[in-house]
């Protein structure tokens, strides 16, 4: 039984990462990168002052659940965690170096997708006896009026969740675990779950409060030791890009331990980790930023953009860097497993540990942010009284995670990405004009150069 599901789920998945996906996620992103006039370039200037304003200030009178910071701290939480480190290893082991140019046209597209999604999800949200709802499901709801496209993105997002949030997160954490110190997945699983749990039943702003502490700490330690291996590197690092930009457009030889890719496989690697990394396209950001005490949706939009930049351009770059110059790359090891054993040549005994920090702290957060995901879309689906139970489904899903095979994990996980990323891709087509129309009414008015000390963080 369990051998016929793994079967149909990679049949399933060669549809569903198929070159028509491909072409939907990057088109997408090509598509508001030409109609918003490569927003993403022109106005990350002005978005990186609006963003650093806000960090600063709030207006209370605005309406939300929680700063527009914490906002996106735990949007990042979920976007930065296990695809930036096992993720990117997992893309150049099975894609070659060539996966990471993929990654790369995926993040600068994915920068203007993830704008638009926040966008729409500020723009349709709805305010439920106070409380904050919002998301694909209420763009496409409210925006589309087709509630039966909402209903199947919650249950793909519901499911989704169980997959990217949960299991992967869970599988990472107990892979690099067990084999820099020998942990049994078991040990892992039950702690891991003890501590998403007692997060988790705090709802958005417990959850927010966490992440607004441990990203800024986790990013800045991560980037930092990744950049002391790529320095300690630098000689390598002109012959890195080289096998980068070489590899986009032809195939790699096997050599060492790995096995050699076809363009196919680099491209569909490569954009299929930067959108497990990234989000964009998926729909699951917009229900974090939706909560945001924010003035104008497009003041919360571009916070998407510096989200994906940070996320993919900076730190997957960094994890990719590091592995390439390492040589490592050759080895035949894969996921986080692969990072570390990179880290350990530019630091050894220590490159490992940094590592093995880097996914417990990115996997932790992510899985408390991704399992406010699930609810959010379950409880579309089945009102209020689902929540506690699908937290309570939360936790068997991560020793599920823990204990089950790598490939099995992220092939079930790329699949769920997939279907969660249809509706809400046929969403952000239809909804372009919108987009469009809020980002003008922005930029050409005052509203951007509004300024408000009434409060601060």
């Amino acid at each position: 039984m369990g051998a016929a599901l793994l079967a149909f789920n990679d049949w399933l998945n060669g549809i569903v990462w198929g070159p028509p996906m491909l072409i939907l996620v990057v088109g997408v992103g090509l598509y508001f990168t030409i109609r918003l006039r490569f927003l993403q370039f022109t106005q990350f200037g002005r978005a990186c002052r609006e963003i650093w304003h806000k960090i600063r200030f709030v207006d209370e009178k605005d309406k939300g659940d929680i700063s527009p910071f914490k906002a996106l701290t735990t949007a990042i939480a979920s976007t930065v965690g296990v695809g930036n480190i096992a993720g990117v290893g997992t893309a150049i082991a099975i894609g070659g170096p060539g996966a990471i140019f993929w990654m790369w046209v995926c993040g600068f597209l994915g920068m203007v997708t993830n704008y638009a999604e926040v966008t729409l999800g500020v723009h349709y949200r709805e305010f439920r006896g106070g409380v904050v709802a919002g998301g694909p499901m209420y763009y496409i709801k409210n925006g589309m009026k087709l509630p039966w496209l909402a209903f199947i993105f919650s249950i793909f997002g519901a499911l989704a969740a169980l997959g990217i949030g949960n299991m992967v997160q869970a599988n990472s954490m107990a892979d690099v675990l067990n084999s820099t110190f020998g942990v049994p997945f078991i040990w892992t699983a039950v702690i891991l779950a003890i501590f998403t749990g007692l997060v988790t039943l705090g709802g958005i702003k417990r959850i927010a409060d966490v992440c607004g502490t441990l990203v800024p700490v986790m990013a800045i330690f991560y980037i930092a030791a990744a950049l002391v291996i790529i320095i300690l590197n630098i000689q390598n690092v002109p012959a890195a890009f080289g096998l980068i930009f070489a590899h986009a457009f032809r195939p790699t030889s096997a050599v060492g331990g790995f096995a050699g890719a076809t363009i196919m496989m680099t491209m569909r690697f490569g954009i299929a980790r930067g959108v497990f990394s990234n989000e964009a396209g998926l729909g699951s950001t917009p229900i974090a930023h939706s909560t945001a005490k924010v003035d104008h949706p497009v003041r919360q939009g571009v916070w998407g953009l510096f989200e994906v930049f940070t996320d993919t351009i900076l730190i997957c770059s960094m994890t990719a860097l590091a592995i390439l110059t390492s040589g490592m790359w050759t080895s035949g090891a894969t996921g986080a497993t692969l990072t570390a054993m990179a880290f350990d040549v530019g630091l050894p005994g220590r490159g490992s540990m940094l590592v093995t920090i880097g996914v417990i702290l990115f996997a932790y957060t992510t899985t408390i942010v991704w399992c406010y995901y699930g609810e959010k879309c379950a409880e579309y689906l089945f009102g209020t009284k689902i929540v506690l139970p699908y937290r309570i489904i939360w936790i068997p899903f991560l020793f599920i995670g823990a204990l089950g095979g790598l490939k099995m994990v992220w092939d079930v996980a790329d699949t769920l990405n997939a279907l969660m990323a249809i509706p809400n891709i046929i969403a952000l087509f239809a909804l372009s004009g919108v987009v469009i129309k809020l980002t003008k009414e922005f930029f050409s008015t005052e509203a951007f150069k509004k300024v408000k000390r009434t409060a601060r963080l």
